[in-house]
């Protein structure tokens, strides 16, 4: 499947958060959106980092409750991997697997146009190899 089609059932909405934003903001906003992770974006449609649940851990093991005054550009992930509407679900697990992240936010012409979770992909992914499966046993049966 292609993540413009995961996209399609999805939707593009994409959580944002200004560089400038609070990490105390940032995770009152990851709770209001109910998401694991926040694009980082100046202007809400570039990329500028993604700051993750796990950046915010990181981030009181190694500040303490002063990380609650730290902006998201303080402790996002600066290096964020995209993907393009035209990557496959099959291609971005095993990228995603193999790199260890959870949410890629999805680009063209580098201007975001939604984000997929790992929890997007492998639903996606299940539900393929289902109606594999359910084609195959059709075939052999002939129905």
């Amino acid at each position: 499947m292609l993540i413009s089609q995961l996209l399609q059932r999805k939707g593009g909405n994409v959580a944002t958060v200004a560089p400038s934003t609070t990490i105390s903001e940032a995770v009152a906003a990851l709770a209001a959106h109910r998401v694991g992770a926040l694009v980082v974006s100046a202007d809400g449609t570039s990329v500028d980092g993604i700051l993750s649940e796990r950046d915010v851990v990181r981030g009181l093991a190694a500040h303490g409750p002063a990380s609650m005054d730290l902006t998201a550009s303080d402790l996002m992930t600066a290096e964020v991997v995209t993907c393009s509407k035209e990557a496959t679900t099959e291609q971005l697990m095993a990228e995603m697997t193999a790199r260890r992240f959870r949410h890629v936010p999805v680009t063209e012409d580098n201007r975001l146009i939604g984000i997929v979770s790992i929890g997007d992909v492998v639903n996606a992914r299940v539900r393929e190899l289902e109606t594999e499966a359910e084609q195959l046993t059709n075939y052999i049966t002939g129905r």
